[in-house]
């Protein structure tokens, strides 16, 4: 899969809601019962973090959800990639960008958002062909300010921020002509995931999704 159908790819999926949420899974459990709550919510793009060892798993569970398109997150490696590729994710998403992440993702034609925090890094990659990237971490590397600055002169590029974003300041980036969706956890609190409270979960997602 060349960067630009990858790119095409990971614009169709940001286009799906305003927010795709970062969701951290520790009970593979509650995996089936949180991706349900968030589709009903109307945020159907999930990135499922690979930083827990019910990962892999919570993924397979809820590529299985009815309406849900599910991706795997904190991506570092080929093998990773090749992982969660075969759990079913549909997209992935990666802090920052190497050649071997690249390359892993075009073997294994899984559309990418890779992760970009500076000019210069943002032109590498559109050198590559993507057009569609991760902004991160986006509050901490000058956030709405950053991008709307960027937007200038380098229009070619738009964008998914991730890291520091919350329900106060997700409309300061989604106003902006070069950003496609926001990444975000706070739609997923760790407090009502542990008491099973799913309709929470989905009333925080449907406040999410009216966000745009």
């Amino acid at each position: 899969m060349t960067p630009a159908e990858q790119s095409r790819r990971a614009a169709e999926i940001c286009r799906l809601a305003p927010v795709v949420p970062v969701l951290v899974i520790d009970d593979l459990a509650q995996a089936r019962a949180l991706a349900t709550a968030l589709v009903a919510g109307g945020l159907p793009a999930l990135e499922v973090t690979l930083r827990t060892a019910a990962a892999l798993d919570a993924i397979r569970v809820m590529a299985e959800v009815p309406g849900g398109r599910v991706g795997a997150g904190t991506l570092l490696t080929p093998a990773d990639v090749k992982a969660a590729k075969a759990a079913g994710a549909t997209f992935g998403v990666s802090p920052g960008a190497t050649d071997r992440i690249l390359d892993a993702c075009a073997e294994y034609d899984l559309p990418l958002l890779p992760g970009a925090a500076t000019a210069s890094e943002i032109m590498v990659l559109l050198e590559k062909g993507y057009t569609v990237q991760k902004f991160f971490p986006a509050e901490q590397s000058g956030g709405a300010a950053f991008l709307k600055s960027i937007g200038s002169p380098i229009p070619q590029v738009s964008f998914c921020p991730t890291g520091g974003i919350s329900l106060k300041n997700a409309r300061d980036y989604l106003a902006l002509p070069n950003i496609l969706c926001v990444g975000g956890s706070w739609v997923a609190p760790k407090e009502a995931m542990a008491r099973g409270d799913w309709a929470e979960v989905t009333r925080l997602a449907a406040e999410a999704a009216a966000l745009r």
